[in-house]
């Protein structure tokens, strides 16, 4: 790969403007890092087109000369997905933040990949239409990188993944040609399906530039209450139950109760009670349009969980106490990294195999000399699991955690499980990709990449090498 120019750098200026390409000493610490881990890795430059002609541009020009192109939403991923690990250009699609139009008849909306995510959901909602993948930072991810990881967040569990909802986009490709992938229906059969392919791809294949999400209509009403638990076992056991019994809830949270403390301290809530005997918490969201009913699913769970031997239940009883709630849950991963809880694995297993895997994590954590907490979303088996090592803070170069990181995944593997359900593999996940796939899968997915990118140039060492 050629290191970019003094000349070159002049290019994309004339090209977009002096204001949207940086590369003072600021701008490269800004866009050194993301959320993943300590990690840092800087540009040599980053530049912020506003439309999709300049993109094309770009990676034309990228493409010629064989310059690197790292694209990067909001920065808030997990797996070093937006990290610049050979320098050269940093693409962000922040000045694309527009929603270009709700189609109220057909329910779908078509936005720019800048757009926050929370942004979106709410500006379908004053439509009273509903868009139900919400991300842990959704107040501050961009839908892009949305697209790019497949996130999912709570409401997977009965609403599904990113994917679900992806009708078509504009993507441009590494050359700078620019394709539509998809069409904007519910149903096609029409040829591959590139739509989907893109979707989870990681910047890897191609920058997306705008995007036709399906929507649903809002529901009417939702009710939440928190159950603790002085067992971990038995909160994760009572997951499966509530499913064997026939509900489907539109969120179901497990947080453990050392997260919990954290996670209070750091915002300042105490509107839960948080005493040592509690193991574990569990949230639990229905929603719909007749709150008789979800009263009498709500008071049945309830019932049922008294099985698994719960402590006392909290309902909550307005907006407000729903929003604090929440916020215990969404500010989880944030509050345990300030605390030292540096790793971070995006596990997944079928979620009756939820049991064994918290079980497994905390054994290799008494073995191996480190603090883990778990929390995450536990009605689609998908666990996120803290490390906090007294020694090592990064899994990333550390041999030592990569081969403990392995005996986890392994351990993931054995129940039916697999390394990420929404986090992306990126830098950080690539040591076990040949734990989950063989040297046929994994040539299959290189061969794709080669096909979008035959330069390597777009986020090139991200998910596995090419070789």
């Amino acid at each position: 790969m050629a290191t970019i120019s003094t000349d070159q750098i002049s290019f994309l200026v004339a090209l977009i403007g002096a204001d949207y390409v940086l590369y003072d000493t600021e701008s490269l610490e800004k866009y050194s890092r993301d959320e993943t881990e300590k990690l840092k890795f800087y540009p040599d430059v980053i530049v912020k087109p506003k439309t999709t002609n300049e993109v094309a541009a770009i990676m034309q020009f990228c493409n010629q000369h064989l310059i690197p192109v790292t694209p990067r939403g909001a920065g808030t991923g997990l797996s070093g997905g937006a990290l610049a690990t050979l320098g050269g250009v940093i693409l962000s699609t922040e000045r694309m933040n527009s929603i270009i139009e709700i189609d109220t008849r057909n329910m779908f909306v078509i936005t720019e990949p800048g757009v926050i995510t929370e942004d979106l959901m709410n500006a379908v909602k004053e439509k009273n239409l509903f868009y139900p993948p919400d991300p842990s930072s959704k107040g501050s991810c961009f839908i892009g990188g949305n697209i790019a990881e497949n996130s999912g967040g709570p409401k997977a569990v009965k609403y599904g993944v990113v994917k679900d909802y992806v009708l078509n986009v504009e993507l441009v490709l590494p050359t700078g040609e620019v394709i539509w992938t998809g069409a904007n229906v519910i149903k096609n059969a029409t040829g591959y399906n590139l739509t989907q392919l893109i979707v989870g791809s990681e910047g890897t294949l191609g920058i997306v530039t705008k995007i036709v999400l399906k929507l649903l209509p809002l529901p009417k009403v939702d009710l939440l209450m928190l159950v603790p638990f002085k067992n971990l076992n038995n909160a994760s056991d009572a997951v499966s139950a509530i499913f064997n019994a026939g509900f489907t809830p539109s969120a179901l949270e497990l947080i453990e109760i050392e997260a919990l403390k954290i996670t209070s301290k750091l915002i300042g809530n105490h509107s839960v009670p948080v005493s040592d005997d509690i193991a574990a918490h569990l949230i639990i969201e229905t929603d719909g349009n007749d709150k008789e009913v979800l009263m009498k699913e709500m008071e049945t769970i309830a019932e049922l969980m008294q099985q698994y031997n719960c402590e006392e239940i909290f309902f909550a009883e307005d907006a407000n106490q729903k929003q604090e709630l929440w916020k215990l849950r969404r500010r989880a991963a944030e509050a345990v990294k300030l605390e030292g809880y540096t790793i971070e694995e995006d596990t997944v297993v079928p979620r009756a195999e939820l049991t064994k895997l918290i079980v497994g994590v905390k054994e290799l954590g008494k073995q191996h000399g480190f603090k883990v907490v778990c929390y995450g979303h536990a009605g689609d088996g998908n666990l996120h699991i803290r490390i906090n090592h007294p020694s090592i803070k990064n899994s990333y170069g550390s041999e030592e955690m990569i081969n403990i990181l392995k005996k986890l995944f392994e351990l993931v593997k054995s129940l039916g499980g697999t390394i990420s359900a929404e986090h992306g593999i990126g830098l950080i996940q690539k040591p076990y990709m040949d734990i989950f796939f063989n040297k046929t899968n994994l040539q299959i997915m290189r061969s794709i990449k080669k096909v979008f990118d035959p330069n390597n140039i777009l986020n090139a060492n991200k998910i596995f090498d090419i070789n």
